[in-house]
C-alpha cells in the first residue's frame, strides 16, 4: 500500500533469499502504487524522495545484487488508482526513465483515462514505448479484464478484477477468479467465455493472470491457501506473492515454497490446465504436462464437506491402464495405479497429483 519505501523494498529483497523463496524460482520484487510523486520540468516522472531518497536506479542496483528483478507500476491514465501522475501521454519518457533505471517489469493499471482515450490504444502505446527502449521489460495488463488485444501485447494480462483475501464471498474472491480465468461462466462477474475458455491464450510468454496471490495474509484457512496456491499453479497463472514475507509462518512457507507445486505452474510446456470433470462441485482439474503421458491433476472439493472424488486416467487421455502417482502435498510416490485414483478431499480443499502413464 502507501507505506512502500526504499527500505520496505530492501527488506523484502533480502527476505526472498534468505526464505528460500528464490530458490524455488521467485524473481521478481514489484512495487505497486504511490513510488511516484510528481513530473519535473521536462516531464520526467520523479520518485517520492521521502520514500525513496536514493532513487530507483540505486534500489534497482541492490535488487539485481540480490539476483532478483525489480518490478514498478504504473497507469494508463492521468493519474494512478492513488492519484499520483499517471503516463498518459509520457509512455516514451517513463519507459526511457524505467530502463535507464534497470526496472525489469511494468504493472500497468486502468484508473483515471483521459477523456476520449481509447483503452486498447493507451496500452498499445506503453507496450511499444517499453520495446522501443531495448531493454527487456515484462509489460503485465492490469486493465481488470480479459481482451483479446492484450495477447498481443502483453506478456500477461488480468482476466478478472482485484482480489482479496477471501474464498468465496463476492466478485474479488478467489472462487470468483477461479472461475474467471478457468473458463466456468463467472457466477459473480457474469463472465462466459467461449469453449475452451481463456486457456487458448496461455502458453510460454504469454500468460492469463487472476491476480496475486493472498497466502498468509490471514483471510483464509491453511486449507483454502493451499487450493488457491494450486489452482493458480495448474492454471498456470503468475506466482506473485502477496504477503509480507519478512515474518511468513511455517505453513505459509510451506505453500508458497512446495517445489513439486511450482513445477507444475513453471512446466516448459506453458499449458494451462482446466476443469474435465462434468460436476462444478467436486471438480478434476487436469494439465498437460511436459514429458510422455504426463499430467497434474488437482481434485477439488468446493463443498462445505470432505467427499471422494476420482481421476480416470482415461479423461486425462492416458492410454494405458495403469499410472505412476505422486501427491504432490504429501510429497508421497504412490507407486502404479491401475485405472484411476480416488482420494477424500476436505471442504475447500484439494488433493494435488502428478500422473505418468506406465
Amino acid at each position: 500500500g502507501g507505506g512502500v519505501t526504499d527500505a520496505l523494498v530492501r527488506g523484502i529483497a533480502d527476505a526472498m533469499v534468505s526464505s528460500g523463496m528464490q530458490a524455488v524460482g521467485y524473481q521478481y520484487v514489484n512495487i505497486d502504487d504511490m513510488w511516484q510523486s510528481s513530473r519535473d520540468s521536462s516531464g520526467n516522472i520523479v520518485p517520492n524522495a521521502s520514500k525513496f531518497p536514493n532513487g530507483m536506479k540505486a534500489l534497482a542496483d541492490y535488487v539485481h545484487s540480490k539476483g532478483l528483478k525489480l518490478g514498478l507500476y504504473s497507469d494508463r491514465g492521468t493519474k494512478t488508482c492513488a492519484g499520483v501522475p499517471g503516463s498518459y501521454s509520457y509512455e516514451t519518457k517513463d519507459a526511457q526513465s524505467y530502463a535507464s533505471w534497470g526496472v525489469d517489469y511494468l504493472k500497468y493499471d486502468n484508473c483515471n483515462a483521459a477523456p476520449g482515450s481509447n483503452i486498447q490504444t493507451d496500452y498499445t502505446n506503453m507496450a511499444n514505448a517499453l520495446k522501443a527502449t531495448g531493454r527487456p521489460i515484462v509489460f503485465s495488463i492490469c486493465a481488470w479484464w480479459f481482451y483479446n488485444w492484450g495477447t498481443t501485447i502483453g506478456q500477461l494480462w488480468r482476466t478478472g478484477t482485484d482480489i482479496t483475501d477471501t474464498w468465496d464471498k463476492d466478485s474479488h474472491s478467489v472462487i470468483a477468479l477461479i472461475d474467471n480465468n478457468g473458463g466456468w461462466s463467472g457466477r459473480y462477474s457474469g463472465a462466459s467465455y467461449a469453449s475452451p475458455g481463456l486457456a487458448q491464450y496461455a502458453g510460454p510468454g504469454h500468460w492469463n493472470d487472476p491476480d496475486m496471490l493472498e497466502v498468509g495474509n490471514g483471510g483464509m484457512t491453511d486449507t483454502e491457501y493451499r487450493s488457491h496456491f494450486s489452482l493458480w499453479a495448474i492454471m498456470a497463472a503468475p506466482l506473485i506473492a502477496g504477503n509480507d514475507l519478512r515474518n511468513m509462518n511455517a505453513a505459509t512457507k510451506e505453500i508458497l515454497t512446495n517445489a513439486d507445486v511450482i513445477a507444475v505452474d513453471q512446466d516448459p510446456l506453458g499449458v494451462q490446465g482446466k476443469p474435465i470433470s462434468t460436476s462444478t462441485t467436486l471438480e478434476v482439474w487436469s494439465k498437460k504436462l511436459s514429458g510422455n503421458q504426463t499430467y497434474a491433476v488437482v481434485l477439488f472439493n468446493r463443498t462445505t464437506a470432505s467427499a471422494s472424488i476420482t481421476v480416470t486416467w482415461a479423461s486425462l487421455g492416458i492410454t494405458g491402464s495403469s499410472a505412476t502417482v505422486r501427491d504432490l502435498w504429501s510429497h508421497t510416490d504412490l507407486g502404479s495405479v491401475a485405472t484411476q485414483y480416488t482420494a477424500t478431499v476436505p471442504s475447500h480443499g484439494v488433493v494435488m497429483l502428478k500422473v505418468v502413464g506406465d
